[in-house]
């Protein structure tokens, strides 16, 4: 085996035999000591080649078979190796053979190829060279045709091959003119226009915008280098002429342009759009349009709040002070003084008034060429000019317009209201001159918008052609810009109306701080409220808001006036002989409501139904509010008054001639008396204290009907009644009707007539006959067709030995009273009806042969139910 050292010397796999020979040469000399010579090493060296050589040869001892093996292996795939470097060597010839007749032909067509190029973009130049010459001849007729405005015949040869004289001529019939005078000049530039761009489109190189990128990179390796026409001599002299024709083509363009917009000529417009778009720069040149009128506007609005320039031009109308010496200039004020203060509102609304019109100039301006630009296409490619312009505008040019002036509108007024505090008044307090303006502005433009304002739909519509031809009208289609420029001064239109609440409601608090307040109060609240309506009226979007604002002060009224009235006993006290303060407060309170609720009442035929529906509710509360205080105070007294009727029943009806004769005086009673005395007392006390003569004349009416029915109720119930008590009551009637006359008079004609107490009034007048008259006849309609059945049931009932229907229930006279009064006259007679199964029970048993009263009673009761 090896040793360690030349294991480690010799068996790396790095040893390099060159280096180690080198490393010992170049060992220390001799003379170290601890240094081995040459010669030793040598030895060494030849020692590990013998061992080296034993272990080689007993490794091939050790593997002899396996290594002949593979000698014979060798020897044999020497043949296969021999075989396929043959094959290699003839496929290399082959490939050489090949690339002999493949190389030479390709060399060949790349020559070729490159030929073709050349020739293609010397053709490609020749063509747009031959095109752009062409072109040129015929712009420089086309500008001596827009020279001289007269259109003259070019000649078919200047034409080039790929555009026809009919092309052209169907181009320049497209801008909606067929008549050859008058427009001549405008087909001329859109002809010149249409060169000027084709011209230009020959100058540079090709886009493929249009074309996906793949083919687009697949198109750039065919297509030959682009060479541009300016360095040919010939295209470079008649650039300048293209450039100066341009130049002047966009002067024609824009001139036609403002002449159109100046003069709202639709045809003079449509021929300057027709213009830029054979110029194709149609949507830069609206978006253009659009911002110098939105800016302009901007200017003008602007300027219209600049209380400097105001100021200025106050200043500027003012005589020059003559120099005194030593002068102190002040700066220009920014605000009005109170001699001053005319001067600088009426300059105010003067400039207002110019940027209204200068508004509705540009607004119809817009309108006018989106209209031009819906309606217009181009005549070849049918391509609409709006859908054109839409590529660069964000929306259509009159919501572009509208909304950048409302933006300005709102902008340059808030910043005026907040420097200027005399800005803020003038406008918030002439607000609806301020709306006037605007509607103004709306009118103006509305034959050239299609724009109306209407109360049924309380917006401003934008109608199409077909609703307008059809009639028809949407609620849906509404005009967002109008309503956008609404907004924007909807701060001033809060200032009004919180103002105007203002207004109201310090009317409203001066009113009821009055002790008691009264007719003029009611009055003062009324007014206020329909000058507040008044004001606002013409517009339907602003008197709602007002309306709503009404109906709050209302609730404030009603809910301040309801902490006055007085709801206790005094109030409804009819002890007399005087008022009471309560009663009199009430009577003031219920004036003031009255007085403002009968003017306010009045507003439904005034103002559209919007408007009377918001109020109807708050009106409706202070009519609610005076009926709290009149029925209290009406029911009293009908229940006072009909305690005192009642009390007739305590007087003897029973008596005879004779006992009259002797005895009574033919004088009226003491409840009539006492009845006389109270409606005096009602009259001159209670009634006088309601400053409403025709409200207090309807409730004595009413007192007066009400004594009616109650007296002959309770005189139809009388029993027993004999002839001298006839005549009593007889004597009490005649003394209630002069009573009833003094109540109901007239206190401007100290005159009554007891006829407009109508058929009350007929009922006590035919009472008087009916106690005088025959049994027989009681049953007969014409002898008693003013009198209700039920009061001659009850006349024949006393008349008979039978009792009363209120004997038979056990209840006295005045609850009867009151019960009929509760009911309808059906379940009145009902009741009698009731009561005849007992009359007839009583008949038998007693025998009652004298007359027949139940018969007199069905014959009554038929006849009424059967009406």
């Amino acid at each position: 085996m090896m040793s360690d050292w030349a294991e480690r010397e010799f068996g790396s796999g790095t040893f390099d035999p060159t280096e180690y020979t080198h490393k010992v040469l170049a060992a220390p000399t001799p003379g170290s000591a601890t240094s081995e010579d040459i010669s030793q090493l040598i030895g060494r060296l030849t020692l590990a080649v013998d061992d080296v050589a034993g272990q080689i040869r007993s490794l091939v001892i050790a593997h002899h078979e396996a290594l002949l093996t593979q000698a014979a292996n060798v020897s044999g795939m020497e043949g296969l190796l021999s075989s396929v470097r043959q094959g290699i060597n003839e496929l290399v010839q082959s490939l050489d053979r090949l690339r002999l007749k493949v190389h030479v032909p390709y060399q060949t067509l790349a020559g070729l190829f490159s030929q073709l190029q050349k020739l293609r973009q010397a053709a490609d130049v020749l063509r747009r060279t031959s095109r752009f010459v062409a072109l040129a001849r015929r712009l420089e007729l086309q500008m001596k045709e827009v020279d001289s405005g007269v259109s003259t015949s070019t000649s078919s040869k200047s034409l080039p091959s790929g555009k026809s004289r009919e092309s052209i001529d169907s181009i320049a019939s497209g801008l909606g003119v067929g008549a050859e005078d008058g427009n001549a000049k405008e087909r001329a530039v859109a002809r010149a226009a249409l060169s000027v761009a084709e011209l230009s489109s020959l100058l540079e190189p090709p886009t493929s915008s249009n074309v996906p990128t793949s083919l687009a990179v697949e198109k750039a390796e065919d297509q030959p280098t682009f060479i541009p026409l300016e360095k040919i001599n010939v295209i470079a002299r008649l650039v300048p002429t293209l450039d100066s024709s341009r130049k002047r083509i966009n002067e024609e363009m824009e001139s036609m342009i403002v002449e159109g917009l100046a003069s709202l000529n639709q045809s003079v417009l449509a021929a300057a759009l027709q213009t830029a778009f054979n110029l194709r720069i149609m949507p830069n040149v609206v978006q253009s349009l659009l911002v110098d009128l939105t800016e302009a506007v901007d200017l003008r609005i602007k300027s219209a709040f600049d209380v400097s320039r105001i100021a200025k031009e106050i200043s500027g109308n003012d005589p020059p002070p003559q120099p005194t010496g030593l002068m102190y200039r002040s700066r220009v004020r920014t605000a009005p003084t109170n001699l001053t203060a005319p001067q600088w509102t009426n300059a105010l609304w003067a400039r207002l008034e110019q940027m209204i019109e200068e508004m509705a100039g540009c607004c119809i301006k817009v309108y006018n060429l989106e209209k031009v630009l819906k309606y217009k296409r181009d005549p070849t490619s049918q391509t609409s000019f709006l859908d054109e312009a839409m590529t660069v505008l964000e929306s259509r040019p009159t919501t572009t317009f509208w909304s950048a002036l409302a933006r300005s509108l709102d902008k340059h007024s808030k910043e005026a209201a907040k420097a200027s505090t005399f800005l803020q008044q003038t406008l918030s307090t002439g607000y609806p001159r301020f709306l006037r303006l605007f509607h103004d502005l709306f009118a103006k433009i509305a034959m050239h918008t299609d724009t109306i304002y209407t109360s049924n739909q309380q917006r401003y519509f934008l109608l199409s052609s077909h609703c307008l031809s059809t009639n028809t009208l949407s609620p849906d289609e509404t005009s967002p810009e109008t309503v956008i420029v609404l907004r924007s001064v909807s701060a001033f239109e809060q200032l009004y109306l919180s103002r105007s609440t203002a207004r109201m409601n310090e009317t409203i608090a001066t009113a009821v701080r009055q002790t008691p307040p009264g007719a003029p109060e009611g009055l003062a609240i009324s007014r206020t409220i329909v000058n507040e309506l008044d004001s606002a009226r013409f517009d339907p979007l602003l008197v709602k808001s007002v309306a709503k604002n009404v109906g709050g002060a209302l609730e404030l009224l009603a809910s301040r006036t309801d902490t006055l009235i007085v709801r206790d006993r005094s109030a409804t006290s009819l002890v007399g002989p005087l008022g009471t303060a309560q009663q009199v407060l009430n009577a003031q309170i219920f004036t003031m409501l009255h007085t403002c609720w009968t003017r306010l009442n009045k507003l439904e035929g005034e103002f559209h139904e919007g408007v009377t529906l918001l109020l109807k509710l708050p009106i409706k509360k202070i009519e609610r509010q005076c009926e709290g205080i009149s029925e209290p105070l009406l029911s009293a007294i009908r229940r006072d008054l009909g305690l005192v009727l009642s009390r007739m029943h305590r007087v003897d009806f029973s008596k005879s001639f004779e006992a009259m004769a002797s005895g009574m005086g033919g004088g009226a009673s003491a409840y009539m008396k006492e009845l006389t005395a109270k409606l005096g007392f009602l009259r001159n006390e209670v009634f006088s204290k309601f400053s409403v003569a025709e409200v207090v004349q309807d409730w004595t009416i009413n007192v007066a009907k009400n004594v009616i029915r109650i007296f002959v109720l309770n005189a139809s119930i009388i029993k027993p009644l004999g002839e001298a008590g006839k005549l009593q009551l007889t004597s009490d009637m005649t003394e209630l009707e002069f009573t009833l006359g003094s109540f109901v008079a007239d206190p401007s004609r100290r005159t009554g007539s007891l006829e407009i107490l109508g058929d009350d009034y007929r009922v006590l007048r035919a009472l008087r006959p009916l106690l005088f008259l025959d049994t027989a006849l009681l049953s007969s309609p014409d002898d008693t067709y003013s009198l209700p059945p039920l009061i001659i049931l009850h006349h024949i009932i006393v008349r008979s030995p039978y009792s009363l229907p209120h004997t038979l229930h056990t209840w006295t006279e005045a609850e009867y009273v009151r019960w009929i009064e509760d009911h309808t006259p059906r379940e009145a007679l009902a009741l009698v009806e009731a009561c005849v199964p007992k009359w007839e029970t009583q008949t038998a048993d007693n025998k009652v042969t004298e007359e027949d009263w139940v018969t007199l009673v069905k014959a009554v009761l038929r006849r009424a139910i059967s009406a």
